[in-house]
């Protein structure tokens, strides 16, 4: 059977390969060469880009990404089956990817750009392991380093739906969390599509999403670590009024400092008014 860009199809890699999908890895791989390509469209232009990827597996969605004319593909991949069939991939697209062994929770992102992208763009864009997806995302949104605008300029990332929607809900939402602060603070983000569990192998018992953010660049000015600690206690409590839930924050004297009543709850404060009373913590 003909491939969009003459490799061989990826069913007949994964079992050449014998790369059933793993559970304990998040592994659910994507063999529709014509969604992949949609997942790496949803980036935009790639040209000149260097692009990161997670969990690449067999290689689908870095097929796509390469087909579509990133200048790199830097991808991140923790299991070791997979190597042989990436492998294949950067013999095709000789010097466009570099596969790293290792665990994308303790990859340094920012200094592998600083090294790899040679001050051009960067992006990241991957189907992320759905045991690790929440934890990497919130490493790009509040790096260690403390740097924004952050090094990449765009995240095109596929999630659980119920995942996506937490990330790009507002106030008033059944959704809107800490999550929703936290992306809604320091990016736009919105869902692209949504994937159904029979395009995968195996299928999940959950549809996907595709979520796309890109960084503003300039936040409202807020200590993160603030922040954190009054979503955690806001949400934490999310059925009470915010004079109790935040209690321990300083309560309604808090709350009076930000001109907030004491009686909302946090699902009703939008990322502007949490960020208001960070700061007067």
């Amino acid at each position: 059977m003909a491939t969009l860009d003459g490799l061989p199809p990826l069913r007949d890699v994964v079992e050449r390969f014998g790369l059933d999908a793993k559970k304990a890895l998040g592994q659910n791989f994507l063999f529709d060469l014509n969604l992949t390509q949609k997942i790496a469209r949803s980036a935009g232009p790639l040209e000149g880009v260097t692009v990161f990827e997670v969990g690449p597996g067999p290689g689908g969605l870095t097929r796509a990404i390469l087909a579509l004319g990133a200048k790199k593909v830097i991808a991140i991949e923790r299991d070791p089956r997979a190597l042989p069939a990436l492998a294949e991939v950067e013999t095709y697209y000789p010097g466009r990817l570099e596969v790293i062994e290792g665990d994308a929770l303790k990859t340094d992102f920012a200094a592998l750009a600083a090294e790899k992208a040679e001050g051009g763009p960067v992006k990241i864009i991957a189907n992320l392991p759905y045991n690790v997806g929440t934890q990497l995302l919130i490493n790009w949104l509040i790096p260690t380093d403390g740097k924004w605008p952050p090094f990449w300029e765009s995240l095109t990332l596929m999630f659980q739906k119920e995942v996506g929607l937490r990330i790009v809900a507002n106030e008033d939402d059944d959704h809107y969390g800490r999550l929703g602060v936290v992306a809604g603070w320091r990016t736009d983000a919105h869902m692209v599509f949504d994937v159904p569990p029979q395009a995968f192998s195996p299928p999940p018992k959950v549809t996907s999403t595709v979520v796309h953010l890109t960084p503003k660049a300039s936040p409202l000015p807020c200590d993160v670590s603030k922040l954190e600690r009054l979503t955690q206690a806001a949400f934490g409590q999310r059925r009470k009024m915010l004079r109790q839930s935040i209690k321990s924050l300083g309560g309604e004297t808090l709350l009076a400092k930000a001109d907030i009543d004491p009686q909302r709850r946090a699902e009703t404060l939008s990322v502007e008014e949490f960020v208001r009373l960070a700061n007067c913590l």
